[in-house]
């Protein structure tokens, strides 16, 4: 059996002009040397210099423009790119509902507490406002999808507001990405609980009540508790849809 296989010598190349944009402190938009200056620095065909930078362009890290002017240039991989790979690499695993949470719990508990008493008067009432959309009782399967979704959004605002820890933002949105996805591949929404919407809103709002009052402590236990809440009822959602105990169709 092979064990740790060398890579192909393009994509050997690529990891040399990555580790060449850090060490020039490279930033997006900026030119990469030409076709025949790589194969110079780099020793190697005009080919592997074209593979290498394709493969770097599937990473999403450089980009090529024709014509005059152009070349390969260096570009900033998106944040929604990033989440899409990962959740392609993730797409075929057996992720659950207890993995996510996991997640979730070592993390947002923390976030709530870090942003006690840090969070501007602005970023409070938009945070406060987009509470509405979940306030009220799902009437069908299809509102409480959007309840879920908006409510999951409500995370993610609390995440870019972490200080600049772009770390955890990512994480935060990836795991709620995840969560998302899995609902709605999986259809968890469909067995409506009518009160889903509210119960998460009233947990928010206690959230920010403590956050506002700049009670770290509060923050983190209402977050937790919120999670452990949220995990159970995502639990027996999933339960449900297994066991089929969804409404058949009307024709």
């Amino acid at each position: 059996m092979l064990k740790n296989a060398p890579q192909r010598r393009p994509y050997q190349v690529a990891e040399t002009i990555k580790c060449w944009i850090v060490d020039r402190h490279l930033k997006p938009g900026d030119r990469l040397p030409s076709e025949s200056e790589l194969m110079e620095t780099l020793q190697v065909s005009k080919g592997t210099v074209r593979e290498s930078t394709r493969v770097l362009e599937a990473q999403g890290l450089v980009e090529t423009r024709t014509g005059p002017g152009g070349g390969a240039f260096v570009r900033e991989m998106s944040e929604a790119k990033a989440v899409s790979l990962l959740s392609n690499y993730l797409f075929f695993k057996e992720i659950s509902i207890k993995d996510i949470y996991q997640i979730r719990l070592a993390l947002e508990p923390e976030l709530a507490a870090s942003l006690a008493g840090k969070v501007a008067a602005s970023d409070m009432v938009r945070l406060r406002e987009s509470l509405h959309s979940y306030a009220d009782p799902a009437d069908d399967s299809e509102t409480e999808r959007q309840q879920h979704l908006d409510s999951l959004h409500f995370h993610l605002m609390l995440a870019e507001l972490a200080g600049g820890n772009q770390l955890l933002t990512f994480i935060i949105r990836f795991t709620i990405q995840v969560l998302s996805d899995l609902t709605i591949y999986h259809r968890l929404y469909e067995p409506v609980t009518h009160d889903l919407g509210q119960t998460g809103c009233r947990y928010h709002a206690e959230i920010l009540d403590a956050i506002e009052l700049g009670d770290a402590e509060s923050a983190y236990n209402i977050m937790r508790e919120h999670m452990l809440d949220a995990q159970q009822v995502m639990n027996q959602q999933e339960a449900q849809v297994r066991r089929g105990f969804l409404p058949e169709p009307l024709a």
